[in-house]
């Protein structure tokens, strides 16, 4: 049987690009980028080898209470790389691939930001967002956070608020959902399409 759509859908891809950033802030258009963290999965399982983390330099120092929460002090704040190359050699890092992250907006906002304001390339993958595709392919907390999603799939963590160790987490919940997917519907654009046709389905019920 032919699944209406499946045939005009190109392969899935065989590496995606799993990302976290670290930042001063939660305001994209104000606050710095701190550190970038990425794992790739490769052919549907998370690879630790294929993984990527800098730390930036910001013009202005992160104050005491975001310290708190990501634990990038001043002194490795001090010792991050210029903007310029450390989104270069991300961009280096994920190629054309594809991107996942979880609340997508935010990280690709942060990104964009900084890539502009120091003259850096933007990767130009499709976008990917954990937050909305967990609940299309799970039951469970419609608006839950990552540690939510986290625990309801038994995914053991050692470590949070560090860009690369968020990273490998998302890595994991993305590798369990794709084991949920078809493989022929294991690429951006479909895994977009069932993210809003979930969102459409809650909002219904």
């Amino acid at each position: 049987m032919i699944v209406p759509g499946l045939a005009t859908l190109p392969p899935p891809p065989r590496r995606w690009v799993v990302c976290d950033v670290e930042t001063t802030g939660l305001d994209p258009r104000r606050d710095a980028l701190l550190a970038i963290g990425a794992v790739a999965v490769r052919d549907g399982r998370v690879a630790p080898a294929d993984s990527f983390e800098m730390g930036l330099r910001p013009e202005r120092l992160a104050d005491r209470d975001n310290i708190l929460v990501h634990r990038i002090g001043e002194q490795a704040q001090r010792a991050g790389r210029p903007a310029a190359e450390a989104l270069a050699a991300f961009a280096a890092y994920a190629g054309d691939d594809p991107l996942v992250a979880f609340h997508a907006a935010f990280d690709r906002g942060f990104l964009r930001r900084a890539c502009r304001a120091a003259g850096a390339p933007m990767p130009p993958g499709r976008w990917v967002d954990l937050a909305e595709l967990a609940p299309a392919l799970l039951s469970g907390p419609r608006s839950g956070a990552l540690d939510d999603w986290l625990a309801q799939c038994r995914i053991p963590v050692t470590e949070r608020h560090d860009a690369v160790s968020d990273a490998m987490a998302t890595a994991m919940l993305f590798q369990m959902l794709l084991s949920r997917v078809p493989l022929a519907m294991r690429e951006p654009a479909a895994l977009a399409r069932r993210a809003r046709e979930g969102r459409w389905l809650s909002r219904s019920a």
